[in-house]
Parts: structure tokens; C-alpha cells; sequence
């Protein structure tokens, strides 16, 4: 990952280019979460999570944040809402950071705000998914 992508303190923790094609008919809410899986702890660690309106096939660089038309954020590990990039541990070695976009078959209501209860409204709805890794190491 490009280090104007890292996180505060690190890089100018600007979102990357993001873009998808090929969601399901019937597809009625994109969710997407970024995730940490080298973060020395029991499970990954949430970067950012948001409920993105169908119709976006992308989102811009520097455009996941709060405000953005046609995407919600839901508070993640780190305890904000909108993007935060990479900020492994110093000599940690290489983090490997998913980026998951799910098609969900039912709108994700807006009461949902947190990430436990978007999992629980996701389960039995996913029609599709795609993963895409980028790392980075500090």
C-alpha cells in the first residue's frame, strides 16, 4: 500500500482507489470492512467499516470519510468512523490489510451502529463477496 494510504502519524491517511463491478441482481446495500489479520491480537483488527449505497461501483481516493454521499460508517476497532489506514508496530514486519466488499440482499438499517449488529443483520444475506490484500510495513 502506497504510504499516503498509512495512518495518522505514519502517512496522510488518504483511502485508496477502490472499485467493484459485477454485484448481483438483487443486490440492495454493499458493506465494506478493512481489516488487519497481522495485528498481535486474538482476531483481526477492524480499520473500517462502511454501508455503501449499491449504486457506487467505487469509491474515490481520500473519499472514505464521514460526509461522503451514499456512504455510512459504523464505529470500528479503533473507535472512529471512516477510513484509517496502516500503522503496524514498528519492525513488526509486513501487515497484511483486506479489504472484504460484501453484496447484501436487504438494506442494513440505519439503527445498526455497530459492528457486532451489522454482522448479525449480514448473516444469511451475503450474495456475494471479493477480497483484495495490500500490505505495508513500517
Amino acid at each position: 500500500m502506497p504510504s499516503s494510504s498509512a495512518g495518522k502519524g505514519v502517512g496522510d491517511n488518504t483511502s485508496p482507489h477502490l472499485r467493484w463491478d459485477g454485484l448481483p441482481a438483487g443486490t440492495r446495500q454493499t458493506v465494506l470492512i478493512i481489516d488487519d489479520v497481522d495485528v498481535p491480537l486474538p482476531r483481526p483488527l477492524l480499520h473500517t467499516v462502511a454501508v455503501i449505497d449499491p449504486a457506487l461501483d467505487h469509491v474515490a481516493a481520500g473519499s472514505l470519510r464521514p460526509g461522503t454521499p451514499g456512504i455510512r460508517f459504523i464505529r470500528a476497532d479503533l473507535g472512529h468512523r471512516g477510513y484509517a489506514g496502516p500503522r503496524p508496530i514498528p519492525g513488526h514486519g509486513p501487515h497484511h490489510y483486506r479489504f472484504h466488499v460484501f453484496a447484501i440482499d436487504q438494506q442494513i438499517p440505519d439503527t445498526v451502529a455497530t459492528v457486532k449488529a451489522l454482522l448479525a443483520a449480514m448473516a444469511g444475506h451475503v450474495l456475494a463477496r471479493g477480497t483484495l490484500t495490500g500490505t505495508y510495513e513500517r
